[in-house]
């Protein structure tokens, strides 16, 4: 059984360090989080987060890429950011996706965000 508060804190740690111009998925988030088979609780979690945490929660995709249904400023504040969308309407994770330092080896160039931020 999983200790709901406790992987509430664990994921909002989590969202909290995704960098500026990447995204993650839910499922990754549950696997980070220490239960790989509760991404629709990430998902109820993140729903249901207050708002005064200023999570930058925009950054979390679905498995495909796709962004929260009807929430139209998501994808205005990915663009804003750099993160590249396929034709598809879907986020580019090829060049997009949060990876952690020992996944660094599976990026895959993406011109539009392998920009110098400093």
């Amino acid at each position: 059984m999983v200790d709901v508060e406790a992987f509430r804190q664990e994921v909002f740690g989590i969202v909290a360090a995704i960098p500026y111009g990447k995204v993650t998925t839910y499922g990754q988030l549950a696997w980070l989080a220490g239960f790989p088979t509760c991404s629709r609780l990430v998902g109820r979690v993140l729903r249901g987060a207050p708002a005064t945490l200023d999570m930058p929660s925009h950054r979390v995709v679905n498995s495909q890429g796709r962004t929260v249904p009807h929430w139209r400023e998501q994808r205005e504040l990915l663009e804003a950011e750099g993160v590249v969308f396929k034709d598809n309407g879907c986020v580019d994770l090829r060049c997009c996706r949060w990876l952690l330092p020992d996944m660094e080896a599976e990026k895959t160039s993406c011109p539009a965000t392998d920009r110098k931020t400093d």
